[in-house]
C-alpha cells in the first residue's frame, strides 16, 4: 500500500459500533473480494472489499474477519485469518502479513492462518444461533459476478442449516454513514491530492490538448502523492461530451471556445473523492458561459447550506429543485409556461438537470449511508448540480464532498479547489 499506516483505534472503534447491533449468540463474517482475471494468467489490480477494510484495516486478498461478541472463549469474540506467507510468496508476489502484522494493523488479538479457518468456524457456530451475512443491498448495486461472500453464503447455508440467519447491511449503512474524525481526515487527504491534480492541469490545458492527456496528468500527481490513483473512472469531457453525464472515453481534442467538464477524484487508503470542474479550453469564459457557469455555482452554494442534521435527502432534493428552476428562468432555458405545465414526477428543470444533487461519500464514492432518516453530523455528502445544454455543446456541473456537522455549519472537504470563475481564469493565464 502506498498509504501511511492508519492507526488501529478506528477500526477498534467501528468493530465496537457494529457488534453493538448485534443479536445475542450471533456471528458475522466478512471476506476479502476475490482477484480478478482477464484472461491467460493476468488479473486486475486487487481492490479490498470496503466492509473489511471498514472493520479491520486489513487491505489484503484472501482475508476473513469473524465477529462473535458472546463466544465462550474471549480470544475468539474477534478473530482475523488470513494468507500464510512463505518465502515463495514473499519472493514471487512479496510478503504478505504476519499474524503480529495483522494484530498491529486491526487491533485484533487472535489472527489465524486461513487454512485454519474451518476447524474455527465450525466449533465456533456449535455456540451460535444466528449468522449475518454480508449482502450487498445498496440502492445502486449493479453485482453479476459471484463474489467470495456469496460462496460463503452457499457454503453456510449447506452445512449449517438449523441456523438463523441475519443481514449485515443494515448495521453496516447505519454505522458507515457517520464518518469517525479519523475517517474525515482520511477523506480530506484524499480531496487534498485532488486539488493538486487539478491545480496541475490549470495549467496545463489549452486548445488542442487531448482528454486523455489531462486523465494522464491527473494520475501523474494523483500517484506521486502516495493514491493508487482514480476513485473511479474518469469523466473528462470537453464540448458536447461534457453533455454525456457517464462519458469515460476520453479520447477527443478539446478545442478553442469548448467548455471542459472534468469529474474525477483521488482515493488515498481506499477512502474516495469526488470532484467535478468545469473549465473554459481557451481559459476565458464567453459571457454566456459564465452565466450558465455562475448559475450552477449558485445552485451549488444554495445547495450545501442544506446539508444540515435534520435534513432529509428527499425533500432536500425537491428544494434544490426549485434553486435550480428559477435559475434556467433566468438564463431563458425554461419559462413559466413550462413550469406551470410540468410533471410533477419529472419537472421542468429535469431538462437540463437530471440527476440528483448528493450521494453519501466515504469508502466507496456512493457511500453506505441512510437517505430515509434525517441526516446526522459526520455523514459526508456530495454537491453536485449541473446544466446541460446539447444545442449549446456545454455541459457544466460543478461539485464538492462536504460534512455535515452538528453546528449547522457544513464543512467543505474542498473548499481550497479553485471554483471561482475569476480565479479560474487567472489561474488558466498566469
Amino acid at each position: 500500500m502506498k498509504y501511511h499506516p492508519i492507526n488501529n483505534r478506528l477500526f477498534i472503534k467501528n468493530r465496537g459500533k457494529f457488534t453493538a447491533q448485534m443479536k445475542s449468540k450471533a456471528i458475522a463474517v466478512f471476506n476479502s473480494n476475490d482477484i480478478y482475471t482477464t484472461g491467460a494468467d493476468s488479473s486486475l489490480p486487487f481492490h479490498q472489499h470496503r466492509d473489511i477494510f471498514y472493520l479491520s484495516g486489513v487491505d489484503q486478498e484472501e482475508s476473513i474477519l469473524l465477529l462473535f461478541p458472546d463466544a465462550l472463549e474471549k480470544k475468539h469474540r474477534e478473530v482475523l485469518f488470513v494468507k500464510e506467507t512463505n518465502d515463495h510468496i514473499a519472493i514471487w508476489e512479496g510478503a504478505k502479513l504476519t499474524k503480529a502484522q495483522a494484530t498491529a494493523t486491526s487491533g485484533i488479538e487472535t489472527v489465524y492462518w486461513l487454512s485454519d479457518f474451518d476447524k474455527v468456524f465450525f466449533d465456533l457456530m456449535t455456540e451460535a444461533e444466528t449468522i449475518y451475512f454480508n449482502t450487498n443491498e445498496h440502492y445502486r448495486q449493479a453485482v453479476e459476478m459471484e463474489t467470495r461472500e456469496d460462496r460463503f453464503i452457499k457454503m453456510v447455508k449447506d452445512k449449517f442449516p438449523a441456523h438463523s440467519w441475519a443481514k449485515s447491511f443494515p448495521i453496516l449503512q447505519n454505522i458507515r454513514g457517520v464518518k469517525e474524525q479519523e475517517e474525515i481526515d482520511l477523506l480530506q487527504t484524499a480531496c487534498d491530492i485532488t486539488e493538486k491534480g487539478f491545480r496541475r492541469i490549470l495549467q496545463f490545458v489549452k486548445p488542442g490538448v487531448m482528454e486523455y492527456e489531462i486523465e494522464a496528468e491527473y494520475m501523474h500527481e494523483f500517484l506521486r502523492n502516495r493514491s493508487k490513483g482514480f476513485a473511479y473512472t474518469p469523466i473528462i469531457g470537453s464540448g458536447f461530451n461534457a453533455c454525456v453525464l457517464h462519458y469515460i472515453e476520453n479520447n477527443q481534442t478539446c478545442k478553442d471556445g469548448d467548455m471542459l467538464l472534468m469529474d474525477v477524484g483521488a482515493e488515498y487508503a481506499n477512502y474516495s473523492s469526488d470532484m467535478t470542474r468545469t473549465i473554459p479550453v481557451n481559459g476565458k469564459f464567453t459571457d454566456r458561459q459564465r452565466a450558465v457557469y455562475n448559475a450552477v455555482h449558485r445552485v451549488k452554494d444554495e445547495a450545501t447550506k442544506m446539508l444540515v442534521p435534520g435534513t432529509i435527502w428527499a425533500d432536500y432534493h425537491v428544494e434544490v429543485g426549485k434553486i435550480m428552476t428559477s435559475e434556467l428562468l433566468g438564463l431563458g432555458l425554461i419559462d413559466k409556461a413550462d413550469v406551470q405545465n410540468e410533471d410533477p414526477k419529472w419537472p421542468a428543470y429535469k431538462k437540463y438537470f437530471m440527476h440528483g444533487t448528493s450521494h453519501h461519500m466515504g469508502l466507496d464514492t456512493h457511500d453506505y449511508g441512510e437517505l430515509k432518516t434525517p441526516m446526522k453530523a459526520g455523514m459526508v455528502f456530495t454537491v453536485e448540480p449541473g446544466i446541460y445544454i446539447p444545442k449549446e455543446n456545454m455541459g457544466i456541473r460543478l461539485e464538492d464532498d462536504v460534512v455535515v456537522q452538528e453546528t449547522g455549519v457544513p464543512l467543505n472537504l474542498m473548499k481550497n479547489i479553485p471554483i471561482d470563475a475569476d480565479e479560474i481564469e487567472e489561474l488558466m493565464n498566469s
